[in-house]
C-alpha cells in the first residue's frame, strides 16, 4: 500500500472511531459486538486450561500409580522368595520327619549320614557320605535309607568323608527272595537308563516262575553281608528263559533323590 492511501487510510479510521464515541449507545454496541465476537475464544481457553490442569492432574496421578505399582511388584517379588524359602524349609523338614520315624522303625541301632557329594558320571552307582573312620564306619558296612536297602560301604575315610556303593550299581550283588514265594535269586544294577529311575535285575529264578507286579523283595541275610528282611523294591516284569528266569524290578528307595542315609552295624558272621 502507498504511503498516501495508508495515511488516508488512518484519516478515516480515526475519524470513525471519534464519530462512534460521540455516542454512548454506540459505544456499548461496539463493546457488546466485541464481547461477543471474543467470548468463543474466552470459553475455548477456560476449556482448554481445564482440559489441561485435568491432563495434568492425571499424569501426575499416572506417576503415583506407577511408584506403586512397582512397590507392590518388588513386594511380590519378596514374598514370592520368602514363600520359596518356606516350601523349601517344610520338605526339608517332612523328609527329616520322614527319616527319623524310619529310624525309630528300624530294629537296627543305626548312624545316620548325609549325602555330601554325587558325581553326574556315576549317579547311579556311588556316593560320598559325611562320615568316616572316627565315626566307626566300616568297610562292607550295609546302608539304607527311608524306603529300604541303598547298598554298602566300600571306601572308608579318614577325614570325614565315605564312599558308598549303590544298589543300583551293577557290582553290588545282593542275596533277595520274592514275599509270599519259594523263589530266591540274586539282585542287582544294571546298565542303561530308564524312564522314572533305574531298574534293578533279579537273576536265577525258577523257569516257570509266576510273580505278579507289585510283589515285594527282601533280602535273605545269606552271604553274611546285609541283614534279612529288608525292602529292596517290587517286581516289575519277568522275563522267562530256557533254564532260568529273570525280573525286572523297581527299587523300593528313590535313588533319584538321596540326602540322608542310615549305616547299619556289620553282620557278625
Amino acid at each position: 500500500m502507498r504511503p498516501l492511501n495508508l495515511l488516508a487510510f488512518l484519516l478515516f479510521l480515526a475519524g470513525a472511531v471519534w464519530a462512534l464515541t460521540r455516542s454512548e449507545r454506540a459505544v456499548r454496541e461496539i463493546q457488546a459486538t466485541y464481547y461477543q465476537w471474543l467470548t468463543p475464544f474466552l470459553s475455548a481457553g477456560s476449556s482448554m486450561e481445564v482440559k489441561a490442569r485435568s491432563f495434568v492432574d492425571e499424569v501426575h496421578h499416572s506417576k503415583e500409580l506407577e511408584a506403586k505399582l512397582e512397590t507392590m511388584s518388588s513386594e511380590y517379588d519378596r514374598l514370592r522368595l520368602i514363600e520359596s524359602h518356606a516350601q523349601d524349609l517344610e520338605e526339608e523338614n517332612a523328609r527329616l520327619r520322614r527319616d527319623l520315624e524310619f529310624q525309630k522303625r528300624m530294629d537296627f541301632k543305626a548312624t545316620a549320614a548325609h549325602v555330601i557329594r554325587r558325581q553326574p558320571t556315576t549317579w547311579w552307582q556311588t556316593v560320598d557320605i559325611d562320615r568316616g573312620e572316627e565315626s566307626g564306619v566300616a568297610l562292607h558296612q550295609p546302608v539304607v535309607a527311608n524306603g529300604g536297602l541303598v547298598g554298602k560301604v566300600d571306601r572308608v575315610g579318614k577325614t570325614g568323608v565315605s564312599s558308598v556303593i549303590l544298589l543300583t550299581d551293577e557290582a553290588c550283588q545282593v542275596s533277595v527272595q520274592v514275599e509270599g514265594t519259594v523263589e530266591k535269586g540274586i539282585l542287582s544294577g544294571q546298565r542303561g537308563q530308564y524312564e522314572g529311575g533305574p531298574r534293578l535285575r533279579l537273576r536265577f529264578l525258577s523257569r516257570n516262575s509266576r510273580l505278579s507286579p507289585g510283589t515285594k523283595v527282601y533280602t535273605t541275610g545269606r552271604g553274611g553281608l546285609f541283614p534279612a528282611n529288608i525292602l529292596v523294591g517290587t517286581i516289575e516284569s519277568v522275563i522267562p528263559g530256557p533254564l532260568d528266569s529273570e525280573a525286572l524290578v523297581r527299587p523300593s528307595v528313590d535313588f533319584t533323590d538321596l540326602s540322608t542315609v542310615f549305616l547299619l552295624p556289620a553282620v557278625t558272621p
